[in-house]
């Protein structure tokens, strides 16, 4: 008995030193992870600064607001104006569409479908986030494109007035930013819908069921109480779709015919992105060309940058919507 007691507080001071060191090591590690990502990050914003500083040093032209793209002419001309316009327009496009189809389907899992449906519907949408952006540009490019004729048309003939929807070439194929909004919108709706749905099903039951016992219908019951709660998440669900949507390059450069002329028309062809500009030209260009590129991307990372940011902004705004008050 008395060999046996000094030993439970020498093994309990044994265990405790080794929790101690345990939780040091994993919080230097964790430590570490973040400074590193910092130390990735600014080396990224550093590389693409630098060689963003060569090019613009040599451009002929107003880099935000020239239409050419001629970096390797013998006097280099080049700027982002129609770049930053497809790039924000097929984004603005995408999201108008994609944000209130993802709010329903997220709605539709978390409240309205039985358990036995609700569940491989979700994986289903889940599953969408998974395939690659090639597939879907070759899916935009055979079968998208083809079959939007009717829709432009009707766009045309009936929205025409709005100057927007008015096609200045009737009859030619929709590789529009129009097309690539559509697309874009696709393929960040299982984003979009996963993290909603997320939000949704975190709302405090009792916040639920006191509407219901006050009255309410189902729809009421969402507009009062879980659409509130659940602003903020879907707010930043649609700030990483945006995020996407910015960025993508495959599938735009498959579906988008593109050229250096600024349109309000969006159903007619031309345009073109950040990230597609780059795709198609980087191989073929030549240094100075490439560090052109590297400037246009450099306004693409500022830009994806600023939009989640932002994101993180409005979550940090309401924590509570994480659902640790529930």
């Amino acid at each position: 008995m008395t060999s046996s007691s000094p030993a439970g507080p020498r093994g309990r001071e044994r265990r405790k030193r080794d929790s101690r060191v345990g939780d040091k090591i994993f919080m230097n590690l964790s430590r570490g992870s973040g400074i590193l990502l910092l130390v990735v990050m600014a080396a990224i914003a550093g590389f693409l600064t630098w060689r963003s500083g060569i090019a613009l040093s040599k451009n002929e032209g107003n880099f935000l607001t020239t239409f050419e793209w001629t970096p390797d002419a013998p006097k280099p001309v080049f700027g982002i104006a129609v770049l930053a316009f497809g790039t924000i327009v097929s984004a603005l496009i995408a999201m108008a569409i994609a944000v209130p189809v993802a709010i329903g389907i997220a709605l539709f899992i978390s409240h309205y479908a039985p358990r036995r449906i609700a569940q491989p519907f979700a994986y289903l949408v889940d599953l969408l986030a998974a395939v690659p952006s090639i597939i879907y540009g070759l899916w935009g490019a055979l079968f998208l494109v083809p079959h939007l004729d009717g829709l432009t048309s009707w766009l045309d003939q009936y929205l025409g007035w709005t100057y927007v929807f008015d096609q200045s070439r009737a009859g030619t194929t929709p590789r529009t930013l129009f097309t690539v909004g559509i697309l874009l919108a696709i393929m960040i709706l299982p984003i979009i819908t996963a993290v909603s749905r997320e939000v949704f099903r975190q709302v405090p039951r009792m916040h639920e069921e006191a509407a219901l016992a006050l009255g309410a219908t189902r729809w009421e019951m969402i507009r009062t109480a879980v659409l509130p709660f659940g602003r903020p998440g879907i707010i930043s669900a649609s700030m990483l779709g945006l995020g996407r949507a910015l960025g993508e390059t495959i599938a735009v450069a498959v579906v988008l015919s593109s050229n250096s002329v600024l349109s309000l028309h969006l159903l007619d062809p031309g345009g073109g992105t950040f990230a597609q500009n780059i795709a198609l030209k980087f191989n073929e260009a030549q240094p100075f060309g490439r560090d052109a590129l590297m400037a246009s991307g450099l306004v693409l990372f500022v830009i994806t940058l600023l939009v989640n940011g932002a994101a993180r902004l409005i979550v940090a705004r309401r924590k509570e919507y994480s659902g640790a008050n529930a």
